[in-house]
């Protein structure tokens, strides 16, 4: 399915958060371990209870990161756009995704299989060092941000005497 690729993608890689440690030479080397691909809109990236050892860096489009309420409908949580990370979780740890991610009108991704960059430890350590680092720093910060949300949320309820 999807959509026809362009040249963004591949330039995305060459300026992603990912890659923003690695020289030109080490850019290079990971960019042909890199898939390119194309979601045409309401496609399926991540399904939700899937395990996947891939990371995902949008280069074009928006993910919508979806959770299903029970009765078959679905609510979005939040909206994934350019240069940010999705199945960053999953690609570290193993587990089971907890939400859906869908594209929203057309998308482009690319993907690292964490097994590819795996295969660089021997011969390239620096470039697996790296690009771990960037992993880390982007769930870092959605860590702080979910951080910050909460205690927002704390204080409305708390000075509204749970009134909302």
């Amino acid at each position: 399915m999807g959509f026809a690729m362009t040249n963004n993608c591949t330039e995305m890689v060459r300026t992603s958060p990912l890659v923003a440690e690695l020289d030109d030479a080490q850019r290079d080397v990971l960019a042909e371990l890199i898939t390119c691909r194309g979601l045409a809109d309401g496609e399926t990236l991540i399904r939700e209870g899937e395990v996947s050892n891939e990371l995902h860096v949008i280069a074009a489009g928006g993910l919508a990161v979806t959770r299903d309420t029970g009765n078959g409908d679905w609510v979005v949580l939040h909206v994934l756009r350019p240069r940010d990370m999705a199945g960053e979780l999953g690609f570290l740890d193993d587990q089971e995704h907890s939400a859906t991610l869908r594209a929203m009108g057309p998308t482009q991704v690319f993907s690292l299989r964490r097994d590819k960059l795996e295969g660089l430890l021997a011969t390239q350590p620096m470039i697996v060092y790296r690009v771990m680092r960037a992993v880390v720093r982007e769930v870092h910060g959605i860590l702080r941000r979910m951080n910050i949300q909460y205690v927002e949320l704390t204080n409305y309820i708390t000075k509204q005497h749970g009134r909302y």
